[in-house]
């Protein structure tokens, strides 16, 4: 239980800063403004690694609890509870910073302006894809970076941002989805579904280029 718990609270910080930034900064409005929501959300995981990491492993993100089930890394059943309280870890973030500032949108994800619906599932899904493949990666029991896979992970989570929040404000992860767009409403719960499947769909490729790139075959055996 202790695990699950660990992710509702990690999950919970993840939503409560990086989204709190997006709507500190006004995130879109400016440069400065990106980078700092971009910073905002990968401190927030290196931190909840090194907090919780021993714990749970810190996903704090279904797309990354997907991606480890489907490397058979853990059991359905805790891939399930991990899911459950990393969702209940976001509203309650998304809960906190509505209390805080309930007209700000709480940085809910949306299709960018100028972007279509096929140009934000397509960014969603290749961001993800790149992000789950890092923590994949990085988190090998062989070829892993041992201690320094939070800090790792967390970089890339700011560079995901960086490039992708001119598309969809960045999501990457259901949960910190699905938390500020049922407080928000609106258009982020029209655009939600791109939230939930679409990081879905690039764990899922992540998964399955990391399981290639580490299958030991025959023929390099010899």
């Amino acid at each position: 239980m202790k695990k699950y718990f660990a992710e509702m609270v990690g999950t919970m910080v993840l939503v409560l800063m990086g989204c709190g930034t997006a709507v500190s900064l006004s995130c879109g409005v400016d440069t400065a403004s990106v980078v700092g929501t971009a910073l905002a959300f990968g401190l927030s995981v290196v931190a909840m690694a090194y907090a919780i990491g021993g714990i749970s492993g810190c996903h704090i993100n279904p797309a990354i609890t997907f991606g480890v089930w489907l490397s058979k890394r853990m059991s359905g059943k805790d891939a399930l509870m991990y899911v459950l309280f990393q969702v209940i870890g976001a509203f309650i973030g998304a809960g906190i910073l509505y209390a805080l500032a309930p007209e700000s949108g709480l940085g809910a994800n949306t299709i960018q302006s100028g972007i279509s619906t096929c140009g934000a599932v397509i960014a969603e899904v290749v961001f993800t894809f790149v992000f789950v493949l890092v923590v994949l990666g990085t988190t090998d029991e062989k070829k892993g970076a041992g201690n320094l896979a939070g800090l790792a992970i967390g970089l890339t989570l700011v560079l995901v941002h960086l490039v992708c929040i001119h598309y969809t404000g960045t999501s990457v992860n259901p949960a910190r989805s699905i938390g500020p767009a049922v407080l928000a409403g609106g258009q982020a719960m029209t655009d939600l579904w791109i939230f939930i499947v679409a990081p879905l769909v690039g764990a899922a490729l992540s998964a399955g280029v990391w399981k290639a790139l580490t299958c030991e075959c025959k023929c390099e055996k010899k």
